[in-house]
């Protein structure tokens, strides 16, 4: 989806497939045809952009075969679908039953994640509509927090250094320009905004910025306008914006909230949970450790919890979403007089994490959450001015 901003570039909003994982050429296609098509068909559009999660897997099919990318992005104009932005963050095993920490492997410090990032960079140069020059890439945030010593830091900083001179060279062999966005997560090297600011300002290249998703900037407590200052002052650039919405208890010492919070603590993915002390942020890793007995968090102020829920349905009482957050970040981000940045994607990938009543029981269903939720997206970005193209 297209709209044009009031000062006249074209901002970009597209859904993440990661949703709907898939290691394989073969299951990227099948995504294509059962997924993307019917939300773009659901929506009324002619024309409706997905963020693609290219797997290892793939990445090398589309990378090694010329024409394999070729009939990747034949497909996509058969089926009105557009790319200009890639999911480079999980590397392989997204759909697996138990994801947790094996999403931060293979981090910066590894050759595995300089090579997979330059074979995106390359895909997705070879993806973008005609019309369009720019291309982003999400990617992790350096590294998980444990086992990152000095070493690991030199290695993972001169990969990044080595990776935007690759594309400056991508660049002037294609006319496409590709930039890459660390995405600050809780529990990562680069947790939060902030975090980001010290390596990439050593970099000092405008291909390498930030991706800010707005669930994990809600999940550490950031202040949107804080944030994207900060960022402004230290001129690193926001490559993209996830939309996203963290679990948000303003009670958790009540035990109707706990019992609320317990059926999303869940064994596919890692739910990184924090509060505010006055002695500053305080979390855990995961939302079953924050509930444990005894546990290490207090519950005198309000918890919020990595899980990415829906946009449109803020769970029940007595949780609910972190939408304002990501609102009020939006409203940074395009609001402005010129916008911050103009690639957006909706990325709720914890849809069939969700509590089970909660869950898409069939595609049908999961197509309409996704349609809504880029319904919202849509309606916000309008609210902002922005006016929506064909």
């Amino acid at each position: 989806m297209r709209f044009r901003h009031p000062d006249g570039s074209t901002v970009h909003l597209a859904y993440c497939t990661n949703v709907h994982p898939a290691e394989t050429l073969d299951g990227v296609l099948a995504q294509l045809r059962d997924h993307c098509e019917p939300v773009r068909r659901r929506l009324g559009r002619d024309r409706l952009g997905i963020g693609l999660w290219l797997a290892r897997d793939a990445a090398h099919a589309l990378v090694t075969d010329p024409a394999a990318l070729r009939g990747l992005r034949t497909e996509l104009d058969r089926r009105g679908l557009e790319v200009v932005t890639l999911n480079g963050f999980p590397y392989e095993g997204f759909g697996a039953e138990e994801v947790k920490y094996r999403v931060y492997k293979p981090d910066w410090a590894d050759p595995e994640r300089l090579e997979h990032t330059t074979s995106l960079a390359r895909l997705l140069a070879g993806l973008l509509p005609d019309d369009v020059t720019d291309g982003t890439i999400s990617t992790l945030p350096l590294a998980w927090r444990t086992a990152y010593d000095q070493t690991r830091a030199d290695k993972a900083q001169a990969a990044l250094g080595t990776l935007a001179e690759r594309l400056d060279a991508l660049q002037e062999l294609t006319g496409r320009s590709i930039r890459i966005g660390l995405e600050p997560e809780p529990g990562c090297v680069v947790e939060t905004t902030h975090d980001a600011i010290a390596p990439l300002t050593a970099i000092g290249h405008d291909r390498i910025g930030v991706c800010v998703d707005t669930c994990h900037l809600a999940t550490s407590f950031e202040d949107p306008d804080t944030a994207l200052d900060a960022l402004a002052a230290a001129r690193v650039p926001v490559v993209k914006s996830q939309l996203s919405a963290a679990l948000h208890a303003e009670h958790p010492g009540e035990p109707a909230v706990r019992e609320a919070l317990a059926a999303f603590a869940e064994p596919r993915f890692l739910h990184q949970t924090r509060t505010t002390t006055a002695g500053g942020r305080l979390g855990t890793d995961d939302l079953d450790e924050a509930l444990a007995q005894g546990g290490p968090l207090p519950d005198t102020a309000p918890w919020r919890a990595h899980f990415h829920v829906p946009l449109h349905a803020a769970p029940a009482a007595p949780l609910t979403s972190t939408l304002p957050v990501l609102k009020a970040a939006l409203t940074r981000l395009v609001g402005g007089p010129r916008p911050l940045t103009r690639h957006l994607e909706v990325e709720t990938y914890t849809w069939q994490a969700l509590p089970p009543e909660l869950r898409p029981r069939a595609r049908a269903q999961l197509t309409d959450g996704i349609a809504a939720e880029l319904t919202l997206a849509r309606d916000l970005l309008t609210d902002l001015g922005l006016k929506e193209l064909p």
